[in-house]
Parts: C-alpha cells; sequence; structure tokens
C-alpha cells in the first residue's frame, strides 16, 4: 500500500500520495512571475513528471527557450500568450493545449493585458539545453548563444523567493 505524504505548509515531505490546493502549496515569484511546483525534496521529489502551474505577467516568459529529451505539454488556463515553437511565433489563449515532443525547441510566454495562467506538464528524462532563437530573443525569452546549463540561461534573473499564491480574481 502507498501511504499518504506528509505535508508542511502545503509541500510534500515524504514520499506518496497528497491532496493540496494550489493556493496553499508553496509559490515561489521573481520578475519571471509565479510558480508552483507542487513536490518537495528528496523522496518527495516526482521522479518521471514535472507538473506546475505558472503566472506569467505580460511579456514575461515562463522559461528560456529550450528543448528537453522528454516530452512537454502545456494547457492555457487564463489569458493569453505567445508560443516561439521551432522559432515559429503563434498566439494562444484560454483553453489553448500545447504539445511538445521530445527535443521540440519551445518557450510561452505572457500576453495581453492581465496575467496568464498555464500548466505545464514534462517527462524528466534529462536536462534542458538552450539553443539560440531570434524570435525568443526578440521577446526576452533567449539566450544569445548556446548554453548547456539552466544557470548559465537564468543568469540574468533574481532567485526565486517564496510567496503568497497569486490573486487570479
Amino acid at each position: 500500500m502507498v501511504p499518504e505524504a506528509k505535508l508542511e505548509n502545503g509541500v510534500p515531505q515524504t514520499g506518496g500520495w497528497f491532496v493540496v490546493n494550489a493556493r496553499d502549496s508553496r509559490w515561489l515569484h521573481n520578475e519571471l512571475g509565479a510558480y508552483c511546483g507542487f513536490e518537495g525534496k528528496g523522496e518527495a521529489r516526482f521522479d518521471d513528471l514535472g507538473i506546475n502551474l505558472n503566472v506569467l505577467p505580460p511579456g514575461m516568459p515562463m522559461a528560456m527557450y529550450h528543448e528537453e529529451p522528454g516530452q512537454e505539454d502545456f494547457l492555457v488556463l487564463r489569458g493569453e500568450c505567445i508560443l516561439v515553437v521551432e522559432g515559429q511565433e503563434r498566439p494562444l489563449v484560454a483553453w489553448d493545449f500545447v504539445h511538445c515532443p521530445p527535443r521540440t525547441k519551445h518557450i510561452i510566454v505572457g500576453a495581453g493585458e492581465s496575467p496568464a495562467l498555464v500548466l505545464a506538464v514534462g517527462a524528466r528524462k534529462g536536462p534542458a539545453t538552450y539553443p539560440v532563437d531570434e524570435t525568443a530573443v526578440r521577446l526576452g525569452a533567449g539566450v544569445d548563444k548556446e548554453v548547456a546549463s539552466s544557470a548559465e540561461a537564468y543568469a540574468r534573473f533574481s532567485q526565486l523567493e517564496e510567496g503568497p499564491a497569486p490573486d487570479l480574481s
């Protein structure tokens, strides 16, 4: 039988199943917006699947333009975004679903007048790489030289800090 995980401040501290409301989970913030990853550390880390909520202010990227060895999928729950995928720019609105097979180069950037809310899910198969893409760079979501480390790709942004769940009412 799989045990129930121990939660502390909405974050799993042990492995196992759990239920948590996203408002009560841990949210991390910086100039890119707000991020809720649901998982804990150590045995409470999700080994096979990353899942998170992202609140993107207009003009801010969810991440840096990248590709990963596992598939990633995104559902825009609220607001407007711009998808850059394989160098192409596509508008996204609430309820648009994006599927990225392994090694698809992509990024999502907040757009419109208010923050967007995006659910992201991805298979954990290995580290991302960060190629150069003119469209992503123009939107502030790309690197100016290819890098293979997230530390290099995100060096210009401040560290994530814990804070309350964003008010999206």
